[in-house]
């Protein structure tokens, strides 16, 4: 958790993005170190959470990290829970909540009650349909396809 705190530190002391890091270990090896780019690259998925689990699955030459361990120092936000469940990572110890987070500034908590049906401001509107779905079907003929 120190070298996670200490990503944190190091971004955001540098303004690449707000207090966030995060480490991927497997059998206490270190696998990937990152923090939160989001300032310096001016890409909103740069999470710190994010970056550890594309550097791991690089270094690795491989998207399933189940037999990883991810330490963050803060509550994964929704979209790094996402990334942590399609990484397939069965384990996370997490330092702050999403209401420390919130106190810095950060929308954490509010996606929060997004995805409990609260405070909803995203307008989804489904669109060509059969169209879209006909993809699955062509995905479902290839004989090397690779699930995830």
């Amino acid at each position: 958790m120190k070298i996670a705190y200490d990503e944190a530190t190091k971004g955001m002391l540098a303004d690449e993005g707000g207090p966030f890091g995060a480490v991927i270990v497997k059998d206490n090896e270190i696998i990937a170190t990152a923090h939160n780019e989001v300032l310096k690259s001016n890409d909103p998925t740069a999470h710190a959470e994010v970056n550890a689990i594309r550097r791991a699955s690089q270094k690795l030459g491989s998207f399933d990290l189940s037999d990883y361990v991810l330490y963050t120092t803060c509550m994964p936000c929704p979209m790094c829970l996402g990334a942590i469940f399609w990484a397939r990572i069965g384990t996370v110890y997490y330092g702050a909540t999403d209401e420390d987070a919130a106190r810095g500034g950060f929308d954490d908590h509010r996606f929060y009650e997004m995805m409990r049906g609260e405070n909803q401001d995203l307008e989804l509107n489904q669109l060509d349909h059969q169209e879209s779905a006909k993809l699955f079907d062509q995905w479902l003929e290839k004989n090397d396809r690779q699930l995830y």
